[in-house]
C-alpha cells in the first residue's frame, strides 16, 4: 500500500524497516483497509505515516486540512502528533470509507481532535469563516480536482504553512512524454506540478516517498 511502482521493492523494504514501525492500532488499520480489496491501495504506506507524524510534531500545527481522509491512516498520524488544542478537519465524500477511520481514531483516542465533514471538498473550505488560516494541508483526494484545492489552500496558508501533495509522481507517468493515451489523472498531474513549479507565491520540493509527495511552502 502507498508505494510506486518505480521504487525499488528492495529499497522500498528497507527505507520502511528503518523508520518509525506501525503500532497496534496502525495494523489493524492497514488490515482492516485490506479487507477492502483494490480500493486498498489508496492507502498511504507507514513510511509515509511516520513521515507526516514527525513533520507534524515538528510545525505544532494549530488548524490542520486533509482532503481525502480514505480509511484514516493519515490522519491518524497526524492527529496524534497535534499539539494541545490543535484541530484536524478531514474532508470526505464516503460516509463508509470513514466509518473504518472514525472506529481507529476512537481507538487510538485522537476522535476529539478531529471534525470530519461528509461533503465536496471545496464547499467545505470555502465555508471556512473568512481568516481562518491554515497551519499544514494533506492533498490526497480526485487527482483532477488538485489544482482547485491548492488554490483554495495557499491563500490560507500560515506564515509557516505547508501543504503536503499525494501521488504527483503517480507511478512515474507524470515524468513520460505526454500522450493522447495519457488518463485524465495523470494530464492533471502534470498541469499541477507544473503549476506549483511556477507558483511565484510558494516554494516546493517533490519527494520520491510512496508515490510522490510534495512539499510546499509559502515564499
Amino acid at each position: 500500500m502507498g508505494r510506486s511502482s518505480y521504487i525499488d521493492d528492495n529499497v522500498g523494504d528497507y527505507a520502511e524497516a528503518h523508520s518509525a514501525q506501525p503500532d497496534d492500532i496502525q495494523r489493524d488499520l492497514i488490515a482492516a483497509t485490506a479487507e477492502l480489496g483494490r480500493a486498498a491501495g489508496m492507502q498511504i504506506g507507514p513510511e509515509q505515516g511516520a513521515f507526516m507524524a514527525i513533520l507534524t510534531a515538528v510545525l505544532q500545527p494549530r488548524f490542520v486540512v486533509e482532503i481525502g481522509t480514505f480509511t484514516g491512516y493519515s490522519s491518524l498520524a497526524v492527529a496524534r502528533s497535534l499539539p494541545d488544542g490543535g484541530r484536524l478537519l478531514c474532508c470526505d465524500v464516503s460516509e463508509e470509507w470513514t466509518d473504518i477511520a472514525r472506529t481507529h481514531w476512537e481507538r487510538a483516542g485522537v476522535s476529539d481532535r478531529i471534525d470530519l465533514v461528509i461533503a465536496p471538498a471545496i464547499e467545505t473550505l470555502s465555508s471556512l469563516p473568512e481568516g481562518q488560516q491554515i497551519d499544514l494541508a494533506f492533498i490526497d483526494a480526485d487527482k483532477t480536482s488538485y489544482l482547485d484545492y491548492y488554490e483554495a489552500i495557499v491563500p490560507r496558508l500560515s506564515e509557516r504553512g505547508v501543504i503536503l501533495i499525494d501521488n504527483t509522481l503517480w507511478s512515474g507517468r507524470v515524468a513520460e512524454p505526454p500522450s493522447q493515451d495519457d488518463d485524465d489523472n495523470t494530464v492533471a498531474l502534470r498541469a499541477l506540478n507544473d503549476h506549483v513549479h511556477a507558483d511565484p507565491r510558494t516554494e516546493a520540493v517533490q519527494l520520491t516517498i510512496g508515490d510522490g509527495v510534495t512539499m510546499v511552502r509559502r515564499r
